[in-house]
Parts: C-alpha cells; sequence; structure tokens
C-alpha cells in the first residue's frame, strides 16, 4: 500500500508541475493600496458612520444570531435581509434555494463585485441561540459563523448610503444559504447569474487572507448483505468485516500532511439493530481534504477502490453515495499567480492600514487555502479571497464567541474594497493563474 501511495503522489507531483504557472513579473508585489483613499470625503463619511453607528450594529448583529438558521431553514434570517436591503434602496431578489441578493448599482464601466455572507449556521432548530454578553465578548451557538458576517454586509449598505458613495462597477451583495452542506447556495448562485469580476466571501476569522480552496470530499461507503443470526453466521458474509479491513487499509494510505497534502478522516460508522445478528446494513463515512486537485480525485479513486475490493472480497453488497464534492484550488505553488493579483494584495495592505492581527511571529498575511463561498469562485477562476468577519472560536460548538469590537474591523475591510474595486481599479492585470 506504501509503494501504491508514493505512485499516487509522483502523478500529483508531476500534475502539479505543469499546473504551475511560468515565472513571470505577476509574481510580485503588483500594486501598493493607495491608502489616500481613506481622505476622500465620501469614504471617509462612510467610515465615519460605521464607527458612529456600531452600536446599533452590534444590537442587529444579536438579533440575526437569536434567528434560527439551520441549513435550509434559514428563511427567517433571508427574510430579513431581503426586507433591509430593499429598505435601503438596493434591486432585491430571492432565488429558488433562498440565496438572497441585493444589488447596488454603478455609474457603468467598472467591474463587478461580489460580497457573499453565508445565512447559515450548523445548530438545530431546538439550540439555545440566545446571545449572552460577558465584557467585549458575545456568546452563543452561530454568533461568531456567520451571523457576524451578515451584520458587517448590511452595516456597510447603510454606511454607502449615508456617505452617498458612488461606484462605477456595480456591488452585489448576496446573503447565500446552505454553505454548510457544501457551499450549494454559492455554488447555485454562480451558476445561475452572470460572472462577475470578483468575489469577495465574508467568512472566516480576521487574520491572513484565504486566496485558495481546500476541496473537501465526503463519500458515505454502505455496505449491504443478507444477515444471519448469530448461531447461523460462521463463515457467512458480514458487512462488518468488509467495513474493518477498508477502514484498516484507508488509514494506511498516510498521504503528506497539509497545507499541501491531504488529510482523511472517517467520521461515522453506523449499522446493526441487535446483538445476536449479522447487520444487513452498515456504513462508514469518509471526508477527505487537500488543495491540490490532482491528490483530490487520485485519493477518492485509491479510497474507492480499497472499498470495493473489500466488499468484494467479503461477498457483500456496496453502494458509493457521495454527498458533496467541493473542488480544489490549488497548492501554493500552483496559486502563485493567485497570490500576486491585485485583489489579494490589496485586501493585504488594507488590513495592514486596518492593524489587523495576523496571529502568532511568522503567520502569513495570506494563505492558498480557504472553506469558505470563496471556493467555488477560486475553482472557477474567478479571482477571490474570504476576509474575516471579528476575532472569535469555537465556531460549530455550543461555546461559540466572537469578539465585538473586532466587527468594526471587518466592516471596515469590507467596505473599503468595495470602495477600491468598485471605482474601476484596474484587476485584470496581473493573469489570475489558479
Amino acid at each position: 500500500m506504501r509503494r501504491s501511495f508514493l505512485a499516487l503522489a509522483i502523478l500529483a507531483a508531476a500534475a502539479a508541475a505543469l499546473l504551475a504557472p511560468a515565472p513571470t513579473s505577476a509574481q510580485t508585489h503588483p500594486t501598493a493600496w493607495d491608502a489616500a483613499l481613506l481622505e476622500r470625503p465620501d469614504v471617509k463619511a462612510a467610515l465615519t458612520h460605521l464607527e458612529r453607528e456600531f452600536p446599533a450594529q452590534v444590537r442587529e448583529w444579536i438579533r440575526i444570531a437569536e434567528m434560527p438558521g439551520k441549513s435550509q431553514h434559514e428563511q427567517q434570517r433571508g427574510a430579513y435581509v431581503r426586507a433591509e436591503m430593499e429598505r435601503l434602496g438596493l434591486e432585491v431578489r430571492v432565488d429558488s434555494i433562498g440565496n438572497v441578493t441585493g444589488v447596488r448599482r454603478g455609474s457603468g464601466g467598472g467591474p463587478t463585485i461580489v460580497f457573499a455572507a453565508h445565512l447559515d449556521i450548523v445548530h438545530s432548530l431546538e439550540t439555545d441561540l440566545k446571545v449572552r454578553k460577558q465584557g467585549d465578548t458575545l456568546r452563543a451557538p452561530g454568533i461568531f459563523d456567520n451571523s457576524a458576517s451578515v451584520a458587517n454586509m448590511l452595516a456597510v449598505i447603510r454606511a454607502l448610503r449615508a456617505a452617498n458613495v458612488t461606484t462605477t462597477g456595480d456591488l452585489v451583495f448576496v446573503g447565500t444559504t446552505q454553505e454548510e452542506l457544501g457551499l450549494r447556495g454559492m455554488a447555485y448562485w454562480l451558476a445561475n447569474n452572470p460572472r462577475p469580476d470578483l468575489l469577495i466571501a465574508m467568512d472566516g476569522g480576521l487574520g491572513p487572507i484565504n486566496y485558495g480552496a481546500l476541496g473537501i470530499y465526503w463519500t458515505r461507503y454502505r455496505f449491504t448483505s443478507d444477515g444471519a443470526h448469530t448461531l447461523r453466521s460462521r463463515g457467512q458474509p458480514t458487512p462488518v468485516r468488509a467495513l474493518a479491513d477498508a477502514v484498516q487499509r484507508i488509514y494506511a494510505l498516510e498521504p503528506p500532511p497539509l497545507p499541501d497534502g491531504a488529510v482523511i478522516n472517517i467520521g461515522q460508522v453506523h449499522g446493526g439493530d441487535i446483538f445476536n445478528g449479522i447487520p444487513q446494513d452498515l456504513f462508514f463515512t469518509v471526508d477527505l481534504r487537500t488543495p491540490d486537485p490532482v491528490l483530490l480525485d487520485s485519493l477518492d479513486r485509491a479510497i474507492t477502490r480499497i472499498v470495493r475490493e473489500a466488499a468484494e472480497r467479503e461477498k457483500v453488497t456496496l453502494a458509493v453515495e457521495v454527498e458533496q464534492k467541493n473542488g480544489a484550488g490549488g497548492t501554493e505553488r500552483m496559486l502563485e499567480g493567485a497570490r500576486a493579483h491585485p485583489l489579494v494584495q490589496t485586501a493585504i495592505d488594507i488590513q495592514r492600514q486596518l492593524g489587523v492581527r495576523l496571529g502568532p511571529p511568522g503567520t502569513p498575511a495570506a494563505i492558498a487555502t480557504g472553506s469558505t463561498d470563496a471556493n467555488v469562485g477560486v475553482v472557477l477562476k474567478i479571482p477571490s479571497i474570504s476576509i474575516g468577519r471579528a476575532y472569535g472560536g469555537n465556531q460549530h460548538t455550543l461555546s461559540e464567541w466572537a469578539d465585538e469590537p473586532s466587527a468594526l474591523l471587518g466592516s471596515k475591510l469590507t467596505l473599503l474594497l468595495a470602495t477600491t474595486f468598485g471605482d474601476g481599479v484596474k484587476v485584470v492585470a496581473p493573469r489570475y493563474v489558479p
């Protein structure tokens, strides 16, 4: 099995070399963001509006966080966002899966920029979403991921309107649905709308800019058999033996670690109803993640082959059920061209200007990974990044928290990106090479 994986690794490395962009001047910093924008009267007024109205933004943030929002049950949040967008003068529409889109038209000739904030959270409809405030910390399931971004988005729209900011390009604000189920809302939106020039996902914690896409494949492998009473089980086909064999061989693959390698996790094992019988239905799930598209598909094929062989040896039936397949954007080397794009560089510069903390010493300003709505754009070769909403942590748990004051940084970052690129800053060079 080690030799088999070595062959896969060699194939992946060869393909990576073919996919990597040739060294060009695009590999250097293409431009420095002009901080003079901060003194432009309309931008200055918009930033002042964000600061002055921040207490109201926090109250709205709490109100949104206390609305139910489990994936596929985002209707209340969606209705709220739609009503606010309409009140603020945007052209608003809701599509068939619940994405709420508000368009702020530009004067013409500029790029179309999409800002995406997902409406959904992972927590069940029965979860207590009451927000508790402890000093500068807000605590509640979903308060950070992603209620904070929805409030940031609405605050930015209000600030742009209050300051009468005009842009040449259209600013498109999208409250996406089903992000937590595999970025379904964003994928649907991009498949059913004109291709934007830039995509900015408002998701994640403040820190490094994400300009890549971590590929994520979720697959359920289900074994079935006729079953038998324990007294008649000796020598009979059993899904348990097939599952045990497959799981052991999958973990023996041991690919290189992230960030450029892969991680494989078996998160669920279910089946059997009684002690005294061979189970008739048994399944396990595989969560496979890597930024390398070649390695992603190679490992997926290897895992499926292992499971099929185990089922055939044991003479049980196998069904391969794909839950989601989110493509990979590429390793850091593959994304050298994307790293040099003005969208990434400008976001880095604005964060420096705002004083955003990156993390421990040595933390890079931008990283070639991501697990947000921006992933869909990266894979489609749309210049795409993910920017933070606030400082926080423990997302997807009942102890989730967010640092209240830092959401103002997230809102300012969004507003400055909107005014920089919405005003027609050239974004077509250097060439975007994911």
